[in-house]
């Protein structure tokens, strides 16, 4: 393990290890296969291994910002710039108000807000709740509250996702998505490197293959998605997720 500590600066066990990079190949495979959900998915996992969202989130955001241009590199024209200009309109003040609470907040509260979203997504996926938005009113509201989250955490996709999805087709989704990703997480990491946040940049480049074979697979799985009928793979993650945060909200309570 010296190779590994030598590069994540970090005291992990070997079994710590496999367990991160095992959750890095879902992360992989989530953003790809569906355009969403690969920090939302899998910070929760990675934080019952190791509880320092700050450590994290530069791996993930970076991660995030490699795969995420490279899927782009041939898919720019599924882009809908038009609805992708103005969701980010709505959503830039309350990212930027996340990222302050990020870099202020305790790092108990920050777990415990993680474990608190991720059961709300959980509950709503295990009973196929759907989070609809008939009106410009509530889809400010729920990108504003995304944007927060995303700042916070990088786990506010799910909420951002509801109003994009009314306005773009679903062959453009993850393109358009994935840009929006890439300005919201350059915007998160400006600010880790201007108050002095360690970007972690040797333990995304160990793990970067991980999430790589993730990647792959989630692209040969994309069109198998975007043609499936989701509710049993949504309800089974729901009952995952529920069970993830249980445990981590159980862990900081008890």
């Amino acid at each position: 393990m010296d190779f590994i500590n030598n590069f994540t600066h970090t005291s992990l066990t070997q079994s710590q290890f496999i367990a991160i990079s095992l959750i890095f190949i879902w992360s992989g495979f989530v953003r790809s296969g569906i355009g969403f959900g690969g920090a939302a998915l899998a910070l929760p996992l990675l934080l019952l291994v190791y509880d320092q969202p700050i450590y994290f989130l530069p791996i993930v955001g970076s991660h995030l910002l490699f795969f995420s241009i490279l899927t782009l590199t041939t898919r720019m024209q599924n882009v809908n710039w038009r609805v992708l200009g103005k969701v980010l309109a709505v959503v830039i003040i309350p990212k930027i108000a996340g990222i302050f609470g990020l870099l202020n907040l305790p790092n108990n509260w920050l777990v415990i807000s993680v474990f608190s979203i991720t059961f709300f997504y959980g509950v709503i996926w295990l009973f196929n709740y759907t989070i609809r938005s008939q009106s410009k009113v509530v889809d400010v509201f729920l990108l504003s509250l995304g944007g927060y989250t995303s700042g916070t955490s990088l786990i506010g996709a799910p909420m951002i996702i509801t109003v994009v999805a009314r306005y773009v087709s679903k062959y453009q989704l993850r393109e358009t998505l994935f840009v929006l990703w890439i300005v919201l997480v350059l915007f998160k990491l400006g600010a880790f490197v201007y108050v002095g946040v360690d970007l972690q940049w040797q333990s995304s480049l160990v793990l970067l293959p991980f999430v790589g074979i993730g990647h792959y697979l989630g692209l040969r799985a994309h069109d198998y998605f975007l043609n499936a009928d989701s509710t049993l793979f949504h309800r089974i993650l729901g009952g995952a997720l529920i069970t993830v945060s249980s445990v981590g909200l159980i862990k900081y309570f008890f």
